[in-house]
């Protein structure tokens, strides 16, 4: 009977449960009110390198959600969008900040892509660090110079030229690809142990005490 009935609850609360990864992720000391600006920025800059890695990559990001479990927080394409445009760089910058569920959704997503994507990841910072040992342009390698030049035209057309941060990155393709590279080292600290902790740990340096 006992056990009948603990099926039950479990039954009844399981759409209003949180999703088991989230509970991997420490809730940081931050204000009610949400996440920090920086810390949704730098998230969304995490995903938009993920794009930049491989076609289709917001649709990946959804069916990661679903196989994450965490659809009850991101349920679609319009809903991924607005979370990532709590980013203040966006062009449509939507003035809310991230809640703690929704930045982990985010974050989770994240790594879990870049998990999929080690090979690559390794092979381009691998690229680079050999075009720069050769004093080589890093358009010398196709796949590395793909990769730039998506993350420059998707930053270019999704940021906003009046922040004057993304100013400066617009005004240097230099400055732009250093970005880009910053971002591809970060995904790949993802991928290693305890990635995600560590990741999600680093976001809020700084911003709590």
């Amino acid at each position: 009977m006992s056990n009948s009935a603990s099926v039950m609850r479990d039954y009844t609360s399981g759409a209003k449960s949180k999703p088991l990864i989230l509970d991997s992720l420490p809730d940081p000391a931050i204000s009610e009110r949400g996440c920090p600006w920086r810390t949704q920025q730098r998230i969304d800059l995490i995903l938009l390198a993920l794009e930049a890695l491989e076609l289709g990559g917001s649709e990946q990001m959804l069916a990661t959600a679903q196989e994450l479990d965490l659809q009850g927080i991101i349920k679609n394409r319009v809903v991924l969008w607005r979370l990532r445009c709590t980013n203040p760089w966006r062009r449509s910058y939507v003035r809310r900040p991230l809640k703690l569920e929704e930045a982990k959704a985010l974050v989770a997503i994240a790594v879990y892509r870049s998990r999929k994507l080690t090979f690559l990841i390794r092979q381009l910072l691998l690229a680079e660090q050999q075009m720069k040992e050769k004093g080589l342009p890093l358009d010398h390698h196709f796949r590395l110079s793909e990769y730039l030049d998506r993350f420059r035209g998707y930053f270019r057309r999704r940021m906003n030229p009046r922040r004057a941060k993304v100013a400066t990155y617009l005004a240097s393709p230099d400055k732009l690809n250093d970005l880009a590279l910053e971002l591809l080292s970060q995904l790949l600290f993802c991928t290693g142990t305890a990635g995600m902790q560590r990741f999600w740990i680093s976001l809020f340096d700084g911003e709590v005490s």
